[in-house]
């Protein structure tokens, strides 16, 4: 702290225990002069305490709503300086210890006061709130009304009417005082935090107070007691503001301040008092009746105060409960669909299963995750709320909805009554339609289980998701029933999966190819590229077996990258040995998992550039559900394009595309299914039974001829068959008739022979 809050505070003080020395010796009738030297405490200390507010607007940088308040406190301080400078010569002047106040004197005390209240009732309290205001405006009223009633009473009511009449000066003055206390104290006590500080406000607040203790000291000692009012108790209000001004000097902002609740039940308990005090009177005065009156006041502004306060009680209770149900619904229900969520359908089903058996009916919808690559998440969005609302409907009073998470849902069935079986078809049949804004169809493959009272939650669970996934495999919009022993193969799938991990890191696979053959002239034109694995104890495994555990464990990735780059490894070897007119294409099998894949474009980049092999040599076979899976796909696959690597459409007529496909997938071979192809000789050609057995391979055969694509007939087994695809336009076939898949060593051999003969021919 700087020097000149010491220095005022020092000095104010000094005042202080001087006059209040002087006033004990004069008491004691020590000759320390005439009574008028009581009057000059109050007009030093004020200037003291005027020089040191000004001196700390000067040298603190203040808020300008504290600069403005300490600005009207200094002219307050100043004023009444001057005011009772004025009084002090007219006590000089005056033989009697009660001088008359002059008329200037008792202006400019006045001034002082009502500035002072001015200046107080301009700080703001920082509530911007109507009803916060209101109440408060009624604390504040009752405050007032309650410490006005014990001022009136035991102050000023007495100087009105006392045997020897007190000065008009002296009344008003006493008055504004009080009013100063009052509404000062009132105010200051609903002030936090704020431009002014907070004690500094409060030491202001309390200064007023001195003009309610000289009131009191009035009625108690008459005309005697000026002297030591003057002299001992009126300096104390500027030392007060000394200290509040040296408080806001060294301010650093303190806590909040929680708004103040007392302040109006001290006021009620206040003005019983002076009611109290009435009861020892037998006539009823004006005072009397005052009082009274102020008590109704009182009491009715705080019969409104607490109406409001009951009213805000009642409405904070209701919001509290609205939040608990919305909090407790937040954390018990799916956000997005609104129906139960993994949680609560856990915590009713394992009540249920505590005391009474369950059905448990597991949705999965089919092929979801298709609409949110093509369509977009917003799209899927709002598939899954129509989706919850047609389960929600189907399910009816009969079970629980539930949405357990993604595409996955659930139905809660406890009521013995209700068969499961029936409930698990009306959701299919309520899934028949299209949904949402989009008029979209989805289907959904549903697993039924029910277990007995006291069977694990888990156990359930894992039943109805086996018998969901048994759905699946039997095709779309399907429902099954678990059954003892469904997870056997399951189990085994599992197993199969850890067992590829080791295979992949044993070298365990080999690929075998399989010749693409020109029908007409019977030589190799290319050569599909095929896995296999060599188990160590269970021999050679089926791909059949292996790619869905592949598949569906994610390891169809690296086993796709390390076919991708034995098959080009091995073909250009070939290319290198025999010529680039050996070999025109390898054909490895590519899965939608390797499409996804972010750094599949990577790896077909690496594989060509390590191995050497042209782009245009590579062929890539893809199913038609692999090209369906997305805008994603597409671009990946239009990539490849660009690169110069050719796209095969493999079992081309099998899937759900439309013909359109063709246009938006840039291929450039189209390959025959197997289906198609068997049966295809039946029949004496030009005859009815031909035409229909041969309809759909010459609808493929001219369409890919319109759009300038390549055939390849695969699952040729005779020659017949190799004859008729010939005249429907087929050039290309791939069949165990024409070449089995072999090893390379027996690939090469093959193309060793084509060259000999190749030779000898020429």
């Amino acid at each position: 702290m700087t020097t000149a809050p010491r220095r005022h505070l020092a000095l104010i003080t000094a005042i202080w225990v001087a006059w209040s020395a002087w006033y004990v010796a004069w008491v004691a009738g020590a000759p320390v002069g005439p009574a008028a030297i009581a009057y000059l405490a109050l007009p030093l200390g004020a200037a003291v305490g005027a020089h040191g507010v000004l001196t700390m607007i000067r040298a603190v940088a203040l808020d300008p709503v504290a600069r403005r308040f300490w600005r009207q406190m200094t002219v307050s301080f100043a004023l009444l300086a001057v005011g009772y400078a004025m009084l002090a010569v007219a006590a000089f002047a005056d033989t009697g210890v009660l001088p008359t106040m002059p008329i200037p004197a008792a202006v400019a005390a006045a001034g002082a006061f009502g500035v002072a209240m001015w200046a107080v009732g301009r700080v703001p309290l920082g509530i911007t709130n109507r009803g916060e205001r209101l109440k408060q405006w009624l604390d504040r009223s009752i405050a007032f009304l309650g410490c006005s009633t014990v001022l009136f009473t035991f102050g000023l009511a007495p100087m009105i009417g006392a045997p020897d009449p007190w000065s008009t000066q002296a009344l008003v003055l006493i008055s504004l005082s009080i009013l100063l206390a009052v509404g000062g104290i009132t105010k200051v006590s609903y002030i936090g935090n704020g431009p002014v500080d907070r004690v500094a406000i409060r030491l202001i607040g309390v200064t007023s107070l001195v003009g309610a203790a000289v009131a009191v000291l009035s009625v108690a000692g008459g005309y005697n007691s000026a002297v030591p009012a003057q002299a001992v108790v009126m300096p104390i209000a500027p030392l007060l503001a000394v200290l509040a001004a040296r408080r806001q000097w060294v301010s650093t902002g303190v806590r909040s301040r929680r708004a103040n609740t007392w302040l109006p039940y001290l006021a009620i308990a206040a003005v019983d008092g002076p009611l109290l005090a009435q009861l020892a009177g037998h006539a009823m005065t004006n005072t009397g009746r005052l009082v009274i009156v102020a008590a109704v006041l009182v009491n009715a502004l705080v019969a409104v105060r607490q109406f409001f306060a009951m009213r805000e009680n009642s409405r904070l209770l209701r919001e509290k409960r609205a939040s608990e149900d919305r909090l407790r619904h937040e954390v018990t229900h799916d956000g997005l669909t609104g129906l139960a969520n993994r949680g609560l359908f856990r915590e009713r089903l394992a009540g249920v299963l505590a005391d009474r058996d369950a059905t448990v009916l597991l949705v999965d919808l089919d092929d979801f995750k298709t609409v949110n690559d093509s369509l977009g998440h917003e799209v899927g969005d709002d598939l899954l709320v129509a989706v919850a609302g047609t389960l929600r409907a189907a399910t009816g009073p009969d079970g629980l909805a539930v949405r357990l998470g993604g595409d996955e849902f659930a139905v809660l069935v406890d009521d013995p009554a209700v068969d499961g079986e029936a409930l698990a078809q009306r959701v299919i049949d309520a899934f028949s339609g299209p949904m949402s804004g989009h008029q979209l169809l989805v289907h959904a493959s549903i697993g039924v289980a029910t277990a007995v009272a006291g069977t694990a939650l888990d156990s359930v669970l894992r039943d109805a998701d086996i018998a969901m996934y048994a759905a699946k495999q039997r095709g779309k919009a399907n429902w099954v029933r678990y059954q003892g022993g469904m997870e056997l193969p399951q189990a085994g799938h599992a197993r199969l999966g850890g067992e590829l991990r080791r295979a992949l890191d044993n070298d365990e696979f080999f690929l075998v190819y399989q010749p693409i053959i020109a029908l007409r002239t019977g030589t190799v034109v290319g050569v599909e590229a095929l896995v296999r694995w060599q188990h160590p104890t269970r021999g050679l495994v089926s791909p059949a077996e292996f790619i869905p555990a592949a598949e569906g464990t994610g390891l169809i990735v690296p086993l796709g990258r390390f076919v991708l780059r034995e098959a080009c490894r091995q073909a250009a070897a070939w290319l290198a040995e025999f010529g680039p007119d050996a070999l025109q294409k390898i054909a490895p099998n590519v899965s939608v998992r390797q499409l996804h894949d972010p750094d599949f474009l990577a790896d077909v980049r690496q594989a060509l550039a390590e191995t050497g092999l042209p782009s245009e040599r590579v062929v890539l076979e893809l199913t038609e559900s692999a090209v369906l899976r997305g805008p994603q796909v597409l671009d990946t696959l239009r990539r490849l394009h660009d690169m110069g690597i050719r796209l095969a459409l493999d079992d081309f007529g099998t899937g759900e595309s439309s013909l359109s496909l063709l246009q938006a997938f840039p291929a450039s071979i189209v390959k025959l299914d197997k289906s198609f192809v068997d049966g295809i000789e039946v029949g004496e050609d030009g005859t009815a039974e031909a035409a229909a057995r041969q309809a759909v391979a010459r609808a493929v055969v001219q369409l890919a001829l319109a759009l300038g694509l390549d055939t390849v007939a695969e699952g040729i087994e005779n020659q017949e068959q190799a004859d008729r695809l010939l005249a429907l336009g087929y050039t290309l076939g791939q069949g165990y008739h024409l070449a089995r898949p072999m090893p390379a060593e027996d690939f090469r051999r093959l193309l060793a022979a084509q060259q000999r003969d190749l030779a000898a021919a020429a």
